[in-house]
């Protein structure tokens, strides 16, 4: 069984910085791809991005350039650093270990960005 805390999100206004931070238990991780995924208030979770145990990243076109996704598999940890924020990029922020047919979610950080 695979447990997932994020932490790091808040209140900030536009053009600031946040660090997302999602530690995991178990013994998968470092064999998981990880990912982080949105869901703003009456829409879809959609993804932000994702990153393969070898090391490959994906990020949504709404976020290239001002997000960075990054793992420590020695912390069993990754990280979302948010720069440029945007109040678009307001919404519950979940991380995601996957490692099929395992699926894991975490509880979700709330992310609100001010104008």
């Amino acid at each position: 069984q695979v447990q997932l805390v994020e932490s790091g999100g808040g209140l900030v206004q536009a053009g600031g910085s946040l660090r997302l931070s999602c530690a995991a238990s178990g013994s998968i991780f470092s064999i998981s791809a990880l990912g982080w995924y949105r869901q703003a208030p009456g829409k879809q979770r959609d993804l932000v991005a994702t990153i393969t145990n070898g090391g490959s990243i994906n990020y949504a076109d709404s976020v290239k350039g001002r997000f960075t996704i990054s793992r420590d598999n020695a912390k069993n940890t990754v990280y979302l650093q948010m720069n440029s924020l945007k109040p678009e990029d307001t919404a519950v922020y979940y991380c995601n270990l996957r490692r099929m047919p395992l699926n894991y979610w975490g509880q979700g950080t709330q992310v609100t960005v001010s104008s």
